[in-house]
């Protein structure tokens, strides 16, 4: 058999001769790559592996180049693994989409009957049973098991004043995770109010793991760099968990250097520091590399042996079985329709800076920068900058959503939608959130160290050399004050703005307009 572009590796190690003879094959998306995950009979029966490669769902955004490098070498090792260990295994290249290439190997193997586990995101879903639809007798979907709640239970929940803190707590009791019999160990569900501290100067954070360039990672690299060298993301420097071997290593190494101080400092930002004690193992966890049991397991053993304090387990845990959980279930609730929500009614494109990382703002640039070199920043950069600078400049929701689902490593329309649409934005008109996530330069000042280093001045509220955080913060106030009126948590910021000057308002006017209408944004 001729060996493919950029498959020599997978065509030389994975062995072929007997794939036709196999009448039930099972069908692995690059997201689902842990057999532990799967039902317990794919262990026991080794029906053959199907893998597919889609360039067209690659190109359907402009995905970092480093994400494609991730998904694309994780995909090959995991099926590289399963051989290894008795599987046949079948992987396949499409031009098309998953489902073009589910019906070549259909139409090719008259007989097979291919099982497939439900997929994470929307898109591929529909497009599979549209294919289950034509092969009706010899396609099955079996429910999705990457994840720990029960989605049909809290479906029906959702909506406004259903909040994450609720889903959270059933979550604790169903799991045990820091439970002292029924109460919550320590006496508090939440601990986030530890969580907030600015991260000092002499603090030394973890130098992280990083992985080297196997053969296989070289070749998909060399792919990506041909075939998709016009996306978003620097190419080079990739150093990723490429297997679950090495992810668990990742998570091992967050244990044992950064649990502890991850709650005290899990809202901090500081110059040159995108990870700071986060995990950064959200990738791994949403691709099926580690599973979010062994990854709370983790967490509980180490507080229970005392290497790491209450506030910073019960922070993670929390993100993990918390927020996590709760988003993927505000997303089969709420989808197809909440793409299209837009409550501000923003219609102007993004910002060019969020392609390049160029401009004058300190924050904006230190937020950006990992972005585009490494695929990765953490919560607060993401919620409190980036989303918070995007809706303050009356940006249009839907490319932000989209922006963040091709820009970063981690992201799943299932996870970024709600993240963007519905949290930080607040376009779903508060289903999610109890109310929209808006900050002026003060919180970027109290919570890093990048108003240091900025042209703008923090000190000065308006005119052309003040922060634009703080007048287009308080432009947004005002213009959505509606909004913020109707919310307990906030309304008293509408009384703050209108005890202001005549002068101080049309300063903030001014300053607002001419920065938000002078702003480069993608045509």
């Amino acid at each position: 058999m001729k060996t493919r572009p950029f498959l020599s590796e997978i065509d030389s190690r994975i062995d072929k001769s007997e794939i036709d003879k196999h009448p039930k094959a099972v069908f692995i998306l690059h997201d689902q790559l842990n057999l532990d995950a799967w039902p317990e009979w794919v262990k026991e029966e080794k029906p053959l592996l199907v893998f597919i490669e889609s360039k067209e769902k690659g190109k359907s955004l402009p995905y970092h180049k480093k994400k494609l490098i991730y998904l694309l070498s994780a995909m090959r090792h995991f099926a590289l693994e399963c051989s290894e260990v008795g599987f046949p295994v079948l992987y396949h290249s499409s031009k098309g989409h998953y489902d073009e290439g589910v019906k070549e190997i259909l139409e090719e193997s008259k007989d097979l009957v291919l099982t497939y586990m439900t997929p994470s995101e929307w898109n591929s879903r529909e497009r599979l049973r549209s294919v289950k639809e034509e092969f009706n007798n010899r396609m099955e979907e079996i429910p999705n098991t990457f994840f720990l709640a029960d989605e049909e239970e809290y479906k029906d929940k959702i909506g406004p004043g259903y909040r994450m803190e609720y889903f959270y707590r059933d979550m604790r009791r169903m799991t045990g995770y820091l439970m002292d019999g029924t109460n919550p160990e320590g006496g508090e569900w939440n601990y986030d109010e530890e969580n907030r501290k600015k991260l000092p100067k002499n603090i030394k954070t973890p130098e992280w793991a990083s992985t080297e360039v196997d053969s296989i990672t070289q070749e998909v690299i060399d792919l990506v760099e041909h075939s998709f060298s016009d996306h978003f993301g620097e190419l080079d420097g990739f150093d990723y968990a490429v297997t679950r071997r090495q992810a668990l290593y990742r998570l091992n190494d967050f244990i044992e250097h950064g649990l502890d101080q991850f709650g005290p400092y899990e809202d901090a930002m500081a110059t040159g520091e995108h990870v700071i004690f986060h995990s950064h193992l959200s990738m791994y966890l949403n691709n099926g590399l580690l599973i979010p049991k062994e990854v709370c397991d983790r967490a509980q053993e180490a507080y229970d042996a005392g290497k790491a304090r209450l506030n910073s387990v019960e922070g993670f845990i929390r993100q993990v079985i918390g927020w996590r959980e709760f988003v993927r279930i505000y997303y089969e609730a709420m989808m197809p329709k909440v793409r299209e929500v837009n409550y501000f009614k923003f219609e102007r494109n993004l910002p060019q800076m969020y392609w390049t990382g160029d401009t004058k703002m300190h924050c904006m640039s230190e937020c950006l920068k990992p972005v585009i070199k490494f695929g990765y920043s953490h919560h607060i950069p993401r919620l409190m900058v980036l989303s918070n600078f995007s809706n303050l400049t009356e940006t249009n929701p839907q490319q932000l959503n989209e922006w963040f689902w091709f820009a970063y490593t981690d992201a799943y329309e299932w996870v970024v939608l709600p993240n963007v649409l519905g949290m930080s934005t607040f376009a779903d008109g508060g289903v999610l959130a109890s109310k929209p996530y808006a900050a002026g330069g003060n919180y970027i000042n109290k919570m890093s160290n990048y108003c240091k280093g900025c042209s703008y001045k923090i000190s000065k509220k308006t005119g052309e050399d003040a922060c634009p955080f703080n007048y287009l913060y308080w432009n947004f106030v005002d213009e959505q004050r509606e909004t913020f009126m109707e919310n307990g948590r906030a309304n008293f910021m509408v009384n703050m703005f209108d005890k202001k000057s005549d002068e101080e308002k049309e300063a903030i006017k001014s300053s607002s307009i001419r920065f938000i209408e002078g702003l480069e944004r993608r045509s």
